[in-house]
């Protein structure tokens, strides 16, 4: 998806990333320092999100998976419970995470569970008039598929346009440059799937 530099708003519910990390770092006998220089986020940064005083961008987390040689799953585990998994979870809204543009005229609500990062993933997507959500290439192949609920909005496409009104789905390539931009006067929502090459 879009390049995400703001922290992804948690709310009540999901993993406690900062004890995660510090309990992955400790068991590979990583100081602050090597894991700064192994993933390349701050030593600041690091010490603050493992006392859970700041929530970690998607792309801050799959740098640290990545330098402690884990996925991003089982970097967001918990402690595998030896009873049943449940038949039915629910997520409770304010524990859904949420992504911001830094204007604030761009959020994305990932719906989808975080082990499908990359693979399979979808979003509620909501542009004020006048956002733009500016993505860069994905992988190869990669394809989006946006269905606006409420409102319109243009997806440009490498120099190509459409605008897309309320009950209409627009499919298109993401392997190249792409935008989802509010033109109207208020605010729009749609479903945003992003399908990739590798499948789920």
């Amino acid at each position: 998806m879009a390049q995400a530099p703001n922290p992804i708003t948690l709310g009540d519910g999901p993993p406690a990333v900062g004890t995660r990390l510090q309990e992955l770092r400790k068991a590979q006998d990583l100081s602050l320092d090597d894991l700064s220089r192994r993933s390349g986020v701050s030593k600041s940064m690091l010490s603050e999100v493992e006392r859970n005083r700041s929530n970690p961008t998607i792309a801050v987390l799959w740098r640290l998976a990545s330098a402690l040689g884990i996925s991003l799953t089982d970097f967001l585990a918990e402690k595998a419970s030896e009873s049943s998994p449940p038949v039915l979870t629910l997520v409770a809204a304010q524990a859904t995470p949420v992504i911001r543009s830094n204007d604030g005229k761009c959020e994305l609500r990932i719906l989808g569970p975080i082990a499908f990062a990359g693979k399979l993933e979808w979003y509620e997507l909501t542009i004020e008039p006048g956002g733009e959500l500016a993505s860069d290439a994905h992988e190869e192949g990669a394809k989006e598929h946006l269905s606006v609920q409420n409102g319109s909005l243009l997806v440009q496409v490498s120099g190509n346009g459409q605008l897309v009104r309320r009950g209409e789905t627009a499919r298109y390539a993401a392997d190249v440059q792409h935008s989802i931009t509010n033109t109207g006067k208020t605010a729009a929502k749609a479903i945003l799937v992003v399908e990739y090459s590798s499948g789920v």
